[in-house]
């Protein structure tokens, strides 16, 4: 698998991760994208012994998307604060069964995973272990079976969008984790991430397009949407 670069300097490198491969190593032992961006900067540079790149965010692993890596320990701090402080931006599409009530809103919730099955649950505020978990939602289209929404995530939970959308009955196609019985990739895409450079302060945006030609993104003009924004 070749790794697509978006965008790359001496801090930071911007990647176009796949649907189906882990952000991390994971226990299938598969190729992940840490792995792969180490491999690329050790070839490219001809740099000996260990490659330091930072993982400061992370996709789950049936979910496509940009993805932005650290190329030193300075960059990596400053923008895994960004993170936390809720200055880096997530925005993804997602192709859902059923209807929502409303064409836009916000959805909060508490998340708790069960470590076992890996499997996420919403549970009351009050458990011991529980998330808060929020995202706004915007309806950009629909046909005779399925919508195409964008999402504006404010906290990374694990599973966050695929249980939020299930939980108000709109669960993703191709999530037969959390309700959707089509056999077909998970259609959730990470399709535009920005963040102020942590060196030279610059705003930065990429965008990425999911897979076009694939169910049931197919049904969709997407490049017709790329431009929207969620209205804060």
């Amino acid at each position: 698998m070749e790794l697509e670069v978006l965008y790359e300097d001496n801090h930071i490198i911007v990647v176009h991760k796949p649907s189906g491969v882990p952000s991390q190593e994971d226990s299938s032992g598969d190729k992940d994208m840490l792995t792969m961006v180490k491999e690329y900067i050790k070839q490219k540079y001809n740099k000996p012994g260990n490659v330091f790149v930072g993982l400061v965010h992370r996709l789950d692993r049936p979910t496509g998307g940009v993805m932005v890596f650290a190329k030193n320990s300075k960059s990596a701090a400053r923008l895994s604060e960004a993170i936390k402080s809720h200055e880096v931006d997530k925005t993804y599409f997602a192709i859902v069964n059923g209807g929502f009530s409303s064409t836009s809103g916000r959805l909060v919730n508490y998340l708790k995973k069960d470590e076992k099955n890996n499997k996420v649950q919403i549970v009351p505020q009050t458990e011991e272990g529980a998330k808060r978990a929020e995202l706004d939602y915007k309806v950009l289209a629909k046909n005779q079976n399925h919508s195409l929404v964008k999402i504006k995530l404010y906290s990374g939970r694990g599973h966050q969008i695929r249980v939020q959308l299930a939980n108000i009955k709109c669960p993703i196609v191709g999530d037969n984790k959390y309700g959707n019985a089509e056999k077909v990739m998970l259609n959730l895409y990470a399709v535009e991430l920005s963040f102020v450079h942590p060196t030279t302060k610059q705003k930065m945006v990429f965008k990425v397009f999911p897979p076009e030609e694939a169910f049931a993104w197919n049904e969709f003009n997407l490049e017709q949407y790329l431009n929207l924004k969620i209205a804060d």
